[in-house]
């Protein structure tokens, strides 16, 4: 697909899906529901940094879930494999991002670190010597990924922290069963901040593009992410990012992704592109209707599931000789 067309694809999903109604803001924090549900933007990024966008792109918002495969990448960096998994599955739990419910039976451990146990869990881990230092370690790691500096938006956090009482009383059960130390409000708080982190539609697709590009910035040249834990953060996001949706959203769009209840939505097709999407109308599940929309369009006109993409690499390949599938049976 060539630069014009991808544009032309992209104002047409726009115009495709602007008058869209169905959905509702979330009000459930208060900031959020000052959003106006007709904003609508889409950007794509690739990774060698091109950069196309229609509608709303730049029109900042509050990052909310979608910080949650950045973080579990720095827990990563910080911990090793081994210790994140101990404190954080890695299964898909089928049930609602906020699920108060959905701790491990034998472990006592958050199911994975896209629902709001495993991510306060996350937020837990991330190293630092007091609440300030962790935090500016935070939108330091956030800011490699976006290519500039970025921001909380302080109203959003506060109006996080006030009404939170969900995520309070997942962060003091897991305190019970030892999952996480006595920084209890620490760890909520450093959880409500980056939610709050102030982003834009283009801003996502270059967070995307980073992931795609390996963990390295397409305009910065800045390494993000540790190249070891790349492969653990896509995953995540490929089979819990859309939490009770992820198993639809794998089948129809088969991309990783990770979406937030303001809004916003971030694909990733590795090696090629990053996808951001912002639109505040949200369907059942905490998820912008707009935005899986115009994925499932993006992902059919252009073949970017990862199957489609593998089988289109088979169709280019030249058949296995028969000398060759001999060879590999007789060594068997």
């Amino acid at each position: 697909m060539t630069d014009g067309s991808l544009q032309a694809t992209l104002n047409e999903l726009h115009q495709r899906y602007r008058g869209l109604s169905t959905g509702r803001v979330a009000d459930y924090i208060p900031e959020l529901a000052r959003s106006d549900p007709s904003w609508f933007g889409i950007a794509v990024a690739t990774v060698d940094g091109q950069v196309w966008a229609v509608g709303d792109h730049d029109r900042p918002f509050t990052i909310q879930s979608i910080c949650k495969p950045f973080s579990y990448g720095m827990a990563l960096e910080d911990h090793g494999r081994e210790e994140v998994l101990r404190r954080v599955g890695v299964e898909p739990t089928g049930d609602a991002f906020n699920s108060h419910i959905k701790l491990e039976a034998a472990t006592k451990r958050p199911h994975n670190p896209m629902v709001n146990a495993g991510a306060i869990a996350v937020a837990s881990l991330i190293a630092g010597q007091d609440p300030t230092q962790r935090l500016n370690r935070v939108l330091a790691a956030f800011s490699r990924y976006v290519g500039r500096e970025v921001l909380v938006d302080m109203p959003v956090f506060l109006s996080e922290r006030t009404s939170g009482h969900r995520n309070r009383a997942i962060a003091h059960l897991m305190r019970h069963f030892g999952m996480l130390d006595e920084r209890v409000d620490e760890a909520l708080d450093l959880y409500f901040q980056q939610c709050s982190v102030r982003v834009t539609a283009r801003d996502l697709a270059l967070m995307g593009a980073t992931l795609a590009n390996g963990g390295v910035h397409p305009h910065t040249g800045q390494r993000a992410l540790d190249p070891r834990y790349l492969r653990d953060v896509l995953t995540v996001m490929f089979t819990c990012g859309l939490y009770d949706s992820a198993g639809q959203w794998a089948y129809e769009v088969g991309l990783p992704a990770k979406s937030g209840i303001s809004g916003g939505l971030l694909a990733v097709v590795p090696g090629q592109l990053g996808i951001g999407i912002y639109s505040p109308p949200l369907d059942e599940r905490g998820s912008t209707v707009r935005g899986l929309r115009v994925c499932a369009d993006l992902s059919r006109q252009l073949g970017l599931h990862v199957f489609d993409a593998w089988m289109a690499r088979r169709a280019a390949q030249p058949p296995a000789s028969s000398s060759a599938c001999s060879a590999t049976s007789s060594s068997s």
